[in-house]
């Protein structure tokens, strides 16, 4: 509580005149305030700002933060993986368990790339090194393997005080980063990696977020120019948005599987230098939502592109290990880059990010991440450790597990065989359920689905009749989303409608996740099937 001087007591004894306390006697006209008295208005619930009067009769002051005052480019924020349709299933799934009757006995979410929500079972090893190192008086228990015991001390031993619970460097444990380096070695076939431009993440989205920041700058036509590809993944248009960066969209071929065409990057490029200073371009492979995986032939493309326009390369690689199609392979940018010889490999800057969230991990819960930085000025890679610092550090659990995941059990070793087994096991399942998608819906009519080449996601084009687009326009609604919406109070079945994501000008898609049990999924793309079949009769 405020004390009130001496003074101010006797101007508040002198009535309404004079301002409350903590104002020291300044006047809304001028001149000596030993002689020239004030003349407010009577304070009223009108006059005074930022109070109002109660229902009671006591006046109460109003909020400091409202709609009309927040910050505005959080109001442009959007993210449709968890926007309303998922707040609706939420309900759904909560009305179910008060006992409310509906056409579903359960909601089956296959909105987000979530595996273990999904029922995808963790790997044993990477659960006992992280049971050792959260409890280590577990590591004298015989039914732990004697290789999960010793990278758990491993692992230990690099961090403060001996225990997951102590903060780490900024950057990130110094021996989970020489890991990652020598991994990414391994994976590019020898192309060389230092520790020191390995950053961990709290996921790969704070590392792409992180990067974004410190390349958005300028106004009007000098402000920052992101290029995106459509459909996106929605952290991308959030993160500019919040930004107050420019999205500049590309759009990827749905009619070539989703391809990336150098003529399109020209096209938005050169429309963008119009309105905005481009200066990055993000490129997600294998692609979500689309689930397409570049070849060689298109990263080289991409990166020759990158440097004739002078743009920051961003890599979302976080689905490597999700590739299914037949003739598809994994290419990494930083490999195509150094092979592509001096003139781009020391020049083209770039920043690749991978997860413990996708693959055949699914650990999306821990968090855990890291980021490569390519050919950065020595300067802003100052910057960039500053401001991590800034959140102290990604969380140690999900260090922990980055580690397990480039640092697997190996050849010899206690685990290994298991190891493999369910890595492969995991790999496997996915493929099977990226095609069995496909074959599914492509039996539809008025649904187009292209192969699922890699990642967790199906992108199926849908029809959408005439009469439906109408209805949805008077609601207000994207007519996808009142699609989407319509099969989840139908079915249960929980999809994000592909306006989320970006898509062409009077096209329409869903996403649709594969990490369902084969089982589940069959009765999902049945129930979609149907519900389809339902929609389009009701609108014609």
């Amino acid at each position: 509580m405020q004390v009130l001087s001496s003074r101010n007591v006797r101007l508040l004894s002198r009535g309404r005149n004079e301002v409350l306390a903590g104002r020291s006697g300044t006047q809304r006209h001028g001149g000596d305030p030993r002689t020239r008295s004030l003349t407010c208005p009577p304070m009223s619930s009108s006059s005074s700002p930022g109070r109002k009067m109660s229902e009671n009769g006591i006046m109460s002051r109003a909020k400091v933060l409202t709609i009309d005052t927040m910050n505005p480019t959080v109001k442009k924020v959007e993210y449709a993986v968890r926007g309303p349709i998922v707040q609706r299933a939420v309900e759904l799934e909560r009305e179910l368990s008060e006992g409310m009757k509906k056409p579903f006995a359960e909601v089956i979410k296959a909105n987000i790339g979530d595996a273990h929500a999904m029922g995808q079972q963790p790997i044993t090893f990477f659960r006992q090194v992280l049971a050792l190192c959260s409890y280590p008086e577990l590591l004298s228990d015989s039914t732990f393997p004697e290789d999960a015991k010793s990278r758990a001390c491993r692992i230990l031993q690099s961090c403060g005080g001996n225990s997951m619970g102590a903060y780490s460097a900024s950057q990130g444990i110094d021996s989970v980063r020489q890991d990652v380096a020598r991994y990414i070695e391994r994976r590019d076939g020898g192309v060389a990696c230092d520790p020191d431009n390995i950053y961990l993440t709290t996921g790969a989205s704070d590392g792409i977020v992180t990067m974004l920041k410190l390349l958005v700058c300028g106004e009007g036509t000098t402000r920052t120019g992101v290029m995106i590809p459509i459909p996106q993944y929605p952290l991308y248009s959030a993160a500019l948005a919040e930004l107050g960066a420019v999205q500049i969209d590309y759009f990827l071929n749905e009619e070539k599987c989703w391809s990336l065409d150098i003529t399109e990057l020209q096209r938005a490029v050169n429309e963008a230098r119009q309105y905005c200073n481009p200066r990055a371009l993000c490129i997600i492979n294998p692609g979500n939502p689309t689930g397409q995986v570049q070849s060689r032939q298109c990263i080289e493309d991409v990166i020759r592109f990158a440097a004739k326009e002078r743009l920051f390369l961003m890599a979302d690689e976080v689905y490597q290990d999700n590739v299914y199609a037949e003739g598809c392979q994994f290419h990494s940018f930083k490999k195509v880059l150094f092979e592509m010889g001096p003139e781009y490999a020391e020049t083209v800057e770039l920043a690749s990010f991978h997860s413990t969230s996708k693959c055949y991990m699914g650990e999306c819960g821990f968090r855990g991440g890291y980021m490569e930085i390519i050919n950065m000025d020595d300067e802003v890679k100052d910057q960039l450790t500053k401001l991590l610092s800034v959140r102290l550090c990604p969380p140690v659990p999900g260090q922990a597990l980055m580690d397990l995941v480039v640092n697997p059990p190996q050849p010899g070793e206690p685990s290994y065989g298991s190891f493999i087994k369910e890595r492969t096991a995991t790999l496997s399942a996915l493929a099977e359920k990226a095609k069995l998608t496909e074959q599914v819906l492509n039996t539809v009519q008025g649904i187009s689905c292209n192969p699922v080449q890699g990642a967790m996601y199906s992108f199926p084009r849908i029809t959408i009749p005439e009469k439906a687009v109408k209805e949805a326009t008077e609601k207000g609604q994207q007519p996808d989303m009142f699609y989407c919406m319509k099969m989840l109070e139908e079915t249960g079945i929980c999809l994000v409608p592909g306006s989320g994501f970006g898509q062409k000008d009077g096209t329409y898609h869903f996403r649709m996740t594969i990490l369902p049990p084969t089982d589940k999924l069959k009765i999902l793309l049945n129930k979609v099937k149907e519900f389809h079949q339902r929609f389009t009769q009701q609108y014609s």
